[in-house]
């Protein structure tokens, strides 16, 4: 491991807004489940989480643009939460947090119905069949996400993937969601609408795509409340 990444885990080891549960203690009933809002955050509100966050940039600019919502951003890996974590500490932004963590284990550490929302951004479309299991979109990890928010709550997915906004929305038709928004070139279409928390935040990769003319999508939907 290289020097700089020794750094950066050795900073956010010390960060008390950065949870870096081991495996043991994520399988055996992670502590923080279901009591997020209550002995994490200072303030009992909304809980949005983004899943697959990289260095937190969104997780960041969302907690600035809406301090009446807790945001937690979960990667497993952590010399990319440095960058967000260590921007929010010098911010003193408290309604910002990160865990390191897999992805998977999203329902060991969060009790049903605590999430608010999810953001998932730019991640891997995995376009090939085989690894069609490891798409975070895929039913499997739909079926997750419907468990751990609240009824009603909104999944958000911005991708550079034709490939992957398609996908989505067969699968929605075919669960019966709710599509609330759906752009498939979100800066063509809703340009007049400045504020939108889909253009709060260029990540990295974003702009990288954008600068190559790549369009990217924007999918809002949820789940049917339960009967």
């Amino acid at each position: 491991m290289g020097k700089d990444k020794l750094r950066k885990f050795k900073a956010i080891d010390g960060y008390k807004h950065v949870l870096q549960p081991s495996v043991d203690e994520v399988r055996e009933g992670f502590h923080m489940r279901g009591k997020w809002n209550t002995d994490f955050f200072p303030s009992n509100q909304p809980l949005v989480l983004e899943l697959g966050c990289g260095g937190g940039e969104y997780t960041v600019v969302l907690a600035q643009r809406d301090p009446k919502k807790n945001f937690l951003g979960m990667d497993i890996k952590g010399a990319r939460l440095w960058k967000g974590a260590s921007q929010s500490k010098e911010e003193n932004l408290t309604n910002v947090g990160f865990l390191r963590t897999r992805i998977e284990w999203v329902e060991q550490c969060f009790a049903p119905g605590e999430v608010d929302e999810i953001w998932i951004t730019f991640p891997d479309p995995q376009i090939k069949f085989q690894r069609r299991k490891h798409r975070m979109i895929n039913p499997d990890f739909l079926a997750i996400y419907q468990r751990v928010l609240k009824p009603g709550g909104c999944i958000h997915l911005k991708s550079d993937s034709e490939f992957l906004h398609g996908y989505l929305h067969g699968l929605i038709s075919s669960m019966g969601l709710t599509i609330h928004e759906t752009y498939h070139d979100l800066y063509d279409q809703i340009l007049e609408q400045p504020m939108h928390e889909a253009l709060a935040c260029k990540t990295f990769y974003e702009k990288m795509w954008l600068e190559q003319g790549k369009a990217i999508t924007y999918l809002k939907f949820s789940f049917p409340l339960a009967n």
